[in-house]
């Protein structure tokens, strides 16, 4: 099949008509007809047929389909690096940050930053764990900000720091906290659970079955600051990042490290083949002095504990 065959069949199948194809392509029912039948006729079956009076896909386009998804995928994917690279100006910085580093850290960063260089712009936008790699690779971003990144031969990491979790809570809910909870004591107690959130989530999934800790998880949700949220609702009590903790703390509202503590290194990572420019390297320094500064010097000093790395 050609790209002009992927893209109509495509269109056909995803629209479901040759009509509303046509439309999408911005191109007339005719032309989308005339490369239909002639893709069907390299390929040597349907593609489609009409049944009463509704065009339906064959099995052989479903199973195609699947193929030609992953390719109009990388179309696209290849049409935004394009326009990303168009877009690159060396007084420009452009970043991706996990969504609690969103809520603080890299605000405080840039507008820091900006003090200093005026004349400097940046384009932010917050990504999930896994989603750190296609965004360097598809020049959305120049560097991202994240929690114990993932592994990828191409991706150079930066150590800026470190995190831990907190437990968040009502102040009603947990009597006598001390300086650090025992995990032991989440045992009984309504929590918000986060889903599919990454290594160091996955860390207090070990340390609950390490120690044989059944919680009881009411809400099940795939971030930080929504778990905080919730918290703040009186849904439950949270284990989150302290970044998002200290952003969520209110009167009502309060947090303590856990016991054994449980920690996570805070990276900056890049392209190999793509190093930061000279101004993307100076905010790099001006996140990691961010960081320092949104934790206190009178925060209970951590105990040994597990670390977020994996081999």
């Amino acid at each position: 099949m050609r790209l002009r065959h992927i893209e109509v069949f495509y269109a056909v199948y995803t629209t479901g008509s040759i009509s509303a194809a046509a439309r999408s392509l911005h191109v007339s029912q005719p032309s989308v007809s005339k490369v239909l039948h002639h893709a069907q006729a390299q390929l040597g079956f349907e593609l489609f047929t009409l049944v009463r009076g509704r065009l339906v896909a064959t099995d052989e386009a479903h199973a195609l389909f699947e193929e030609v998804k992953e390719i109009f995928e990388r179309m696209a994917s290849l049409r935004k690096t394009v326009a990303n690279i168009r877009n690159i100006d060396g007084g420009h910085v452009r970043l991706a940050v996990v969504p609690s580093l969103g809520l603080h850290v890299a605000p405080s960063a840039i507008a820091n930053y900006r003090r200093r260089f005026p004349e400097v712009t940046f384009d932010v936008q917050t990504l999930h764990h896994n989603d750190v790699f296609q965004a360097l690779y598809e020049r959305e971003c120049d560097v991202a900000f994240a929690y114990s990144p993932p592994m990828h031969p191409r991706m150079q990491r930066r150590r800026l720091g470190s995190g831990e979790l907190m437990l968040l809570f009502e102040r009603t809910e947990l009597a006598n906290p001390g300086e650090r909870v025992p995990v032991s004591r989440l045992a009984g107690h309504e929590m918000v659970g986060l889903a599919n959130s990454g290594p160091i989530g996955d860390l207090l999934e070990r340390e609950l079955e390490e120690q044989g800790i059944t919680i009881r998880e009411v809400v099940s949700n795939q971030t930080y600051y929504l778990a905080a949220a919730l918290t703040r609702c009186g849904a439950g009590m949270s284990v989150v990042d302290e970044f998002t903790a200290r952003a969520s703390a209110t009167a009502e509202l309060e947090f303590r490290p856990l016991d054994p503590a449980i920690r996570f290194q805070i990276e900056c990572v890049y392209l190999e083949d793509r190093p930061p420019s000279h101004v993307a390297e100076a905010f790099i320094e001006e996140f990691r002095a961010a960081l320092d500064a949104a934790r206190p010097r009178s925060a209970p000093a951590p105990r040994p504990a597990r670390s977020a790395r994996r081999s």
